[in-house]
């Protein structure tokens, strides 16, 4: 029985105070780190393994490098003392031959429970010692009697140090009793051969003996199946959903007017559109000229867009932005562009201003290193609605900025950008219940099975074409041996007064025994350029390659630089008065620097492959020929050699795309979007898609026809995460 609470004395003669709640215990809150909050949480933890304990194998029968079971006597128990301190155990099964067990981490109930004459059951892999076989920290249980073999597999289930197996089984086994697992999906729905949810998850936690291991393994199984299905068909409710809902609700409708601001743009570019940019922005002011599908006579209201803009590195994605800016400030409302550096904001700035501000556009640039009277008079132009545009990074969304009337909102690299940050901007409309359009970019086209999935929820649009006279950038690999001859192809480049990118992956590196790390070390800029093995930091880089290219302006630029001082290295290499530019990630985006010919890219091996393709895009954005060297250290992992090798073999965006996912998977592509919901843990798009189209089909159907039950079905999967869709 529970202990009663004490009551205070001063609360003894009037209302009982409210029970005080028992302490949680270190496996319930290593458990609700794991998300295991619900019992059908624990249900859907499915297990990594799976331990056999349905049989036991004689000592003399158990082989080199082969996990076995054995039960046998205790015949010696001791310390020993030699290089280090371990327990060695001697175990007899008493018709075979002996095993000794070794512990190299041990505690006194370790010699407790394997004292001299205890029965003893050991589960471990067989290896070759110098006395024979041995096992090294094998598990094992005291036998007290007859101990039954296991009828299942036993589960072994990802957790923490603080959650030992056999807690988080028995929580599990209780939860399965426990939980509902009634059918929310059709019998005409599911797909052929299917188990039911319960049949399928009380197989997964506890398989026979019998079971097929590979099926276990390679997920085949028609439990495996149920299981997938499931979770992607929750996944296509919860973006149907949120799709549905937002079609609900309200945004100011905007009129193309001839003669207006996008015809004036259109007319003032100093170059034609492609075709591809033509169709997107056709596609893009359908949107925001849309009339509700219920909107009675004088309603000047649409349903939001929100509609991904996705193209390849330099496929002219701002020119796009420019013209529904346009749009929306000739109907007079407002624009936010809001990008996720101060380089690529200033870029972007610098571009629209030159587009717009000469057909009579206001602009306002709002940055974090703004401050004082400057960030007042932007404030002041922004609030007032003089400033049509307002271009900025994650100030545009702080608190003090209001706007008279904003009317769409741009979030460039959005998988960059959090779902709190792009509700923020959203809610920075609160006119008449309406909120703006929002048209998100990236330069990380999404492959089409990702599309279905996690983008299930946008409308989206594609470049799939670059501008004319780009000529195609030339990907050579050189190991971290060969980098005097990279210097050397450098000089040659800057005779020719070409310029030159140096991407390092790190601004400073620690010293051997610092627990921090240090600027400018001495000791180390005294060693020859290229001598070390290890990772090259920023600003060692920029210093070594100030030695070896004298009378060279080289250039320094990393995110821990003053607003001030990268925004004036920046102009200087723009100008040309830096002919190379050493610098971190900071220039991945935005940056067009069109007589940029050579980017190089140090430890090439430690950036993920979309990252290398976007720093690959920072050349290449003229008619000079281009050049990017990806300088790699050996060995080279297997994860690696895949990226540098789709870099070698292709130039394509959306091919470099598809690669990526195969290698990291979907969090590469979705950043922040799905910050909160759980990524897909078991089904895998590569090799799922059959289930995957079932699951779009049957959600359409369950939306329609069966709301109820696709409401159960998403709550059971994600709970509260599915808010997290909305953004």
């Amino acid at each position: 029985m529970a202990r009663p609470a004490t009551i205070p004395a001063d609360a003894r003669d009037g209302a009982a105070a409210a029970p005080v709640a028992k302490p949680k215990s270190v496996p319930q809150r290593a458990m609700e780190k794991l998300g295991l909050h619900r019992d059908i949480d624990l249900a859907l933890h499915v297990p990594l393994r799976y331990e056999d304990e349905t049989r036991l194998v004689a000592i003399a029968e158990l082989r080199d490098g082969v996990t076995a079971q054995v039960q046998g006597v205790v015949q010696r128990c001791e310390i020993q003392l030699r290089n280090r301190r371990q327990l060695l155990v001697t175990l007899a099964d008493g018709a075979s031959d002996t095993l000794l067990l070794r512990f190299l981490h041990f505690y006194p109930s370790h010699q407790k429970a394997l004292a001299e004459g205890r029965c003893v059951r050991v589960r471990g892999e067989a290896r070759g010692g110098f006395f024979g076989l041995e096992m090294v920290h094998p598990s094992f249980k005291a036998i007290d009697g007859d101990l039954p073999l296991a009828t299942s597999l036993t589960p072994v289930y990802p957790t923490s140090a603080s959650l030992p197996q056999a807690y988080l089984r028995r929580a599990v086994a209780s939860a399965l009793n426990r939980v509902d697992l009634s059918e929310n999906v059709p019998a005409e729905l599911l797909p052929s051969g299917v188990v039911t949810l319960r049949d399928a998850l009380r197989w997964l936690h506890h398989p026979p003996a019998d079971a097929s291991l590979a099926a276990l393994e390679d997920r085949s199984h028609p439990a495996w199946q149920r299981l997938k299905f499931e979770e992607l068909l929750a996944q296509q409710l919860s973006q149907l959903q949120a799709k549905h809902e937002r079609a609900q609700q309200r945004a100011p409708r905007f009129k193309l007017a001839a003669g207006g601001l996008q015809e004036k743009l259109l007319a003032a570019l100093p170059f034609s559109l492609t075709s591809a940019q033509r169709r997107v922005v056709e596609e893009i002011a359908a949107d925001l000229q849309r009339a509700r599908p219920d909107a009675g006579r004088g309603d000047a209201t649409s349903v939001p867009m929100h509609r991904l803009l996705q193209g390849d590195v330099g496929s002219g994605k701002t020119v796009v932005a420019a013209l529904a800016a346009a749009i929306a400030i000739h109907n007079g409302w407002q624009c936010a562009l809001m990008a996720p550096t101060e380089i690529l904001a200033d870029q972007h700035f610098r571009k629209l201003v030159g587009w717009l501000e000469p057909l009579g556009i206001t602009t306002a640039w709002l940055t974090g290193s703004r401050k004082g009277r400057g960030r007042r008079e932007m404030l002041e132009r922004v609030a007032s609605g003089e400033a049509g545009l307002v271009v900025g990074t994650h100030a545009v969304i702080q608190d003090d900025v209001q706007f008279a009337r904003l009317g769409l909102a741009i979030v460039d690299e959005q998988h960059r950008f959090g779902v709190a940050q792009r509700l923020a901007l959203r809610s920075k409309l609160e006119q008449h219940s309406l909120e703006p359009h929002l048209l998100m970019m990236s330069a990380t086209p999404i492959p089409r099975t990702l599309a279905m999935t996690m983008y299930a929820d946008l409308d989206i649009s594609t470049i799939d074409e670059l501008p004319p006279g780009r000529t195609p950038i030339v990907t050579k690999l050189f190991a971290d041996s060969k980098r005097e001859a990279v210097v050397a192809r450098i000089r040659d480049e800057v005779a020719q007064g070409k310029q030159v990118y140096w991407v390092c992956p790190l601004i400073e590196e620690a010293a051997e025994g610092d627990t921090a790390p240090i600027k400018g070390d001495a000791r180390s800029s005294r060693r020859p350029f290229g001598e070390r093995p290890e990772l090259r930091n920023v600003i060692d880089t920029h210093q070594k390659l100030t030695e070896a290219l004298p009378g060279v302006g080289v250039g320094l630029l990393h995110g821990r630089m003053k607003a001030a001082d990268k925004a004036a290295t920046m102009a200087q290499f723009i100008a040309g008065e830096l002919s190379v530019l050493v610098a971190t990630t900071v220039i991945e985006v935005g940056v067009d620097v069109p007589n940029a010919s050579l980017m190089v890219i140090e430890h090439a091996e430690r950036f993920g492959l979309s990252q290398l393709h976007q720093l690959r895009g920072r050349v290449g954005r003229g008619s000079v020929a281009s050049v990017c060297v990806l300088l790699y250290a050996a060995p080279l992992s297997d994860t690696g050699k895949a990226r540098l090798k789709a870099m070698a073999e292709t130039t394509d965006g959306f091919e470099i795309a598809r690669r990526d996912l195969e290698i990291r998977g979907p969090g590469e592509f979705l950043g922040a979007r799905q910050s909160g919901a759980a990524l897909l843990r078991f089904a895998d798009l590569n090799d799922d898609l059959p289930l995957l189209h079932a699951a779009r089909a049957a959600a359409e159907i369950m939306l329609k026809e069966h709301h109820d039950a696709a409401e159960r079905q998403v709550q059971r999967w994600l709970g509260s995460k599915a808010d997290y869709l909305k953004a």
